[in-house]
């Protein structure tokens, strides 16, 4: 038996897959935690994609949350898990766009020059809750750096982990209906 299919039957049993639902939504909910600590620890400028992917990591934990809170095999926690596929999917996506403008030359940027869907909506949320959504920087910008990856590059990494998890869990809730 690989890998991914021992994983895949551990977290058919109702009581582990739970947990590593909440797991990871708690994860997702600490990485929102982290980027608002650090940037006021550390005064630094979150983009408006550094904010989109508060957004996502804040739906990402209402997910997972709401999937481990349900009776274990429930039909609506596959549907949550898809959700937090997608989710997770875009987040993927947007921590890499913006690690591509990281090492892009410098004419790529986002920004409130750069208005589009991401740029509004981040600018609507700065304006209701600015602790956590006031987007202040430029997506091509790289203030911190964790053994050499920019925090878009840890999100990155973080992204793909919890599509990964919930790669898993959709698989080992296939397998035990």
């Amino acid at each position: 038996m690989s890998l991914p299919e021992r994983l895949t039957a551990t977290l058919a049993a109702p009581r582990v897959g739970r947990l590593v639902a909440a797991g990871a939504g708690l994860a997702a909910l600490l990485l929102v935690v982290a980027a608002v600590a650090l940037t006021e620890w550390l005064q630094l400028n979150p983009c408006p994609l550094c904010i989109f992917q508060r957004v996502l990591d804040l739906a990402l934990a209402a997910l997972l949350l709401g999937a481990a809170a349900l009776p274990a095999r429930a039909r609506a926690m596959r549907g949550l898990f898809a959700a937090a596929l997608l989710v997770a999917s875009a987040g993927v996506a947007v921590a890499g766009y913006q690690s591509w403008i990281q090492f892009s030359p410098p004419q790529l940027s986002c920004g409130p020059a750069a208005q589009g869907p991401i740029e509004q909506l981040v600018a609507w949320l700065g304006e209701r809750v600015p602790l956590l959504f006031l987007a202040t920087g430029s997506c091509e910008s790289t203030e911190l750096s964790i053994l050499g990856l920019s925090l878009a590059n840890w999100s990155l990494v973080a992204y793909l982990a919890l599509a990964s998890t919930i790669v898993l869990l959709l698989r080992a809730q296939r397998r035990a209906a």
